[in-house]
């Protein structure tokens, strides 16, 4: 008979005076639904008509998505050091199973996949985990393919997605509220190639995306930024944006929403030096993730529009966002509309807050994840007539 290494190691053991039952041989990941997120209220989220919201996944602080090939649905962390994987291995629309891909990360906010490799953004550095499906119970040692990003915290977490052109896209934040930084890739949404070379700005005078996509028909990039802080509660709005080109300045710091003069830099160039944004969001809602919704279980008219997440507002008298939001973009790709698509996160009445939405995906069955970073969850949106 064969002995195999690993019965060599318990004889050796049991002969030192140890018993098999102390070792128990444990998976390497977790159930992905524990129970804990059993008491969230989803009965206080408005939906449109047919619409319904659970929870596919407990994981802690998550913030960005993104999806293999195979269904396994990769999660970012900002607050915390972990990169997470979820998968719904039965296809009953929760994720049976967790892992933890990393941990030790500095605010490890942004993920993305291609060609079977995950790829994670810390503030200044970029992961890329070769053949991650292959070893997601021991995934390794990551690969650093770029670390000269600027290390400052403010602003510094990151989204990153693959673009049609197959460059990796980074935002860089502005290190603060309102500047006029020295070093040129501050405020900007730079990309590089798939192994961190050629890095290039592609977009100017952005003050804080945390989150792009790009429209399925023109396959311009759109994104959403964070708009200045201490200028009352209304002004300025935040933002979302298109660039159908490289090269575009989209206002910060000199001007915010297209027609609102910085108190501070604004003297310098007017708003008509500037891309005026595609749409005007609502003041301090912090838009994050958003998608244009491709599949075919939603009716015809979500069809190529956008849905995006609103983290919500810290430093507003009365709160605003907290919800997702659905924008109509035209045939011409104008936006046309600004409307609310999902509430509830935030009880107006009270201004308690049990929610915020960070992050939106789109499921092969036309569904869709959304990432909530403050109840640790990621739910799922089902439509059924």
């Amino acid at each position: 008979m064969r002995i195999r290494p690993v019965h060599i190691v318990f004889s050796c053991l049991i002969a030192a005076g140890f018993t098999q039952s102390a070792f128990v041989v444990r998976p390497a990941w977790t159930p992905a639904i524990t129970g804990i997120s059993a008491s969230l209220p989803l009965e206080k989220i408005k939906l449109p008509t047919g619409f319904s919201i659970s929870v596919f996944a407990e994981v802690q602080n998550a913030r960005s998505l993104a999806m293999s090939a195979n269904g396994t649905i990769f999660v970012g962390n900002r607050d915390g050091d972990k990169v997470y994987a979820v998968k719904d291995e039965n296809g009953d629309g929760k994720a049976d199973k967790k892992w933890v891909i990393a941990s030790g990360l500095n605010m490890p906010n942004g993920v993305a996949v291609r060609n079977g490799d995950l790829y994670v953004a810390e503030v200044n550095r970029i992961h890329k985990f070769s053949n991650i499906e292959s070893k997601l119970d021991n995934p390794g040692k990551s690969e650093i393919i770029y670390d000269k990003y600027p290390t400052d915290a403010h602003h510094g977490w990151k989204y990153i997605a693959f673009g049609p052109d197959g460059k990796l896209y980074v935002p860089v934040g502005a290190p603060c509220n309102i500047c006029e930084p020295e070093n040129p890739v501050y405020a900007t949404i730079t990309r590089m190639n798939a192994d961190g070379t050629n890095m290039e700005i592609f977009a100017k005078g952005v003050r804080n995306s945390v989150g792009f996509t790009w429209h399925p028909v023109t396959k311009n990039l759109w994104f959403t930024d964070n708009g200045r802080d201490l200028l009352g509660d209304d002004v300025p709005p935040c933002e979302l944006n298109t660039a159908p080109q490289a090269g575009l300045h989209f206002g910060y710091p000199y001007c915010h929403g297209g027609f609102v003069k910085d108190e501070k830099y604004g003297d310098k160039h007017p708003c008509s030096d500037f891309v005026k944004p595609a749409q005007n969001l609502g003041a301090h809602v912090a838009p994050l993730g958003l998608k244009f919704y491709t599949g075919k279980m939603f009716p015809a008219e979500y069809h190529n529009q956008i849905i995006l997440a609103e983290h919500g507002s810290w430093n507003r008298s009365k709160k605003s966002g907290y919800k997702l939001s659905l924008v109509k973009v035209d045939a011409a790709s104008k936006a046309t509309s600004y409307t609310p698509f999902a509430s509830g996160w935030l009880n107006e009445a009270t201004q308690d807050v049990w929610g915020r939405p960070v992050d939106v995906l789109l499921l092969p069955d036309g569904s869709m994840l959304v990432s909530d970073d403050k109840a640790d969850v990621i739910y799922r949106i089902v439509y059924k007539p």
